[in-house]
């Protein structure tokens, strides 16, 4: 453990919702994988895009409105997407968000699509 983020994953933080950067800054100092940011934030084109590419469902992604972050997880510096080991960064997520008393969602959960890299928050 023991990781922090890298510039490049820090740049990929700009316009997310404040509290999900806290989150993420707390998971990736307890996490037992790093991992690097993939996406934030995204233009209205970014997310036309990864829908024409079937990458994603939607065009009411919440990472429009900067309330989601997905993640790239990395084994020796590799991306490596390997769901057993989403599964085990999205408890440390979890478990950061209830210590900080910020409620989150982890797309690993969900039933109709699984997305192990995406998080966002829930502010309601």
């Amino acid at each position: 453990m023991g990781f922090k983020l890298s510039q490049r994953s820090l740049s990929k933080l700009e316009g997310v919702h404040p509290k999900l950067v806290e989150v993420v800054k707390l998971a990736i100092t307890k996490s037992p994988l790093d991992f690097s940011i993939s996406e934030g934030l995204r233009t209205v084109e970014r997310q036309k895009e990864l829908v024409a590419q079937k990458k994603s469902q939607t065009m009411k992604s919440r990472h429009l409105i900067g309330e989601a972050v997905d993640i790239c997880i990395l084994l020796d510096g590799k991306a490596n997407w390997d769901f057993d080991n989403y599964h085990i960064v999205a408890n440390v997520f979890k478990d950061c968000a209830a210590e900080l008393g910020i409620k989150i969602t982890w797309g690993g959960e969900w039933t109709t699509l699984k997305d192990g890299p995406h998080f966002q928050i829930e502010l309601n």
